[in-house]
């Protein structure tokens, strides 16, 4: 009877040392899978933290870039619309049969075309990075639209213009003037015989439309740095 209790007792023993075991290998299991977590914890809060530091300091490099293009289009802007102003004083004195010395220095800004080439740097960086490093849907939207619409646009009616310039007025300037200084002054050898000739007034009305198109596009894009502009200005505060 004695051996029997003994082994009992044996048995409870052995028992409760594998139920301490389990108890201290789960504790263990469980300080390891919290400090797993803890650890994955920090080091999505370091990334985080990582992100918003660089979307805080590419935002501040766009805006910059869009504040040297918004300079840029706005000098240009009002190169064109100057040039279109003149183009319809000019026609109208030439309506009139006045061929004064004053078309001659209102032609130098007219025969002529506008230059712009944006400061994209850094938004070509975010772009290598990723778009999706700027939080605010739209305001990814809108540096997409800027850069990769508007941009396109005002180089497209840039373009247009310039070859304008090149095929129509550059050979035109060879042949019947007789001085040509940039955004000075143009001289046809003579005024009443180039002013009277239909087809140059046609040209002139060509290069005023080309022109058009150059303003609506510049205004369109100084109105999205506008808007960009204050969208970053709140994701910087």
């Amino acid at each position: 009877m004695i051996k029997f209790f003994r082994k009992i007792r044996q048995k409870l023993l052995q028992e409760n040392r594998v139920t301490r075991y389990l108890a201290y290998a789960v504790g263990e299991i469980a300080l390891v899978m919290v400090g797993i977590l803890l650890a994955l914890q920090v080091n999505t809060w370091n990334e985080n933290r990582k992100a918003r530091v660089f979307e805080k300091e590419i935002l501040s490099l766009i805006d910059q870039n869009l504040q040297r293009d918004s300079a840029l289009l706005s000098e240009e802007l009002f190169k064109a619309k100057q040039a279109n102003e003149l183009t319809d004083q000019l026609l109208e004195q030439i309506t009139l049969k006045n061929y004064s010395d004053s078309l001659n220095f209102w032609m130098g800004k007219i025969i002529s075309f506008e230059r712009f080439k944006s400061q994209s740097s850094a938004f070509e960086v975010l772009k290598a990075k990723g778009i999706e490093n700027i939080t605010d849907k739209e305001l990814q939207l809108a540096l997409i639209s800027y850069y990769d619409v508007s941009l396109f646009e005002v180089y497209q009616s840039l373009d247009d213009v310039e070859f304008s310039f090149s095929t129509d007025w550059i050979p035109l300037v060879k042949a019947e003037f007789s001085d040509f200084n940039w955004l000075d002054y143009c001289q046809p050898v003579n005024s009443k015989t180039f002013f009277e000739k239909p087809s140059n007034i046609v040209l002139f009305r060509i290069h005023q439309d080309n022109r058009e198109g150059t303003v609506t596009n510049l205004e369109i894009a100084l109105q999205k740095i506008e808007e960009i502009r204050s969208q970053i200005a709140v994701q910087l505060r």
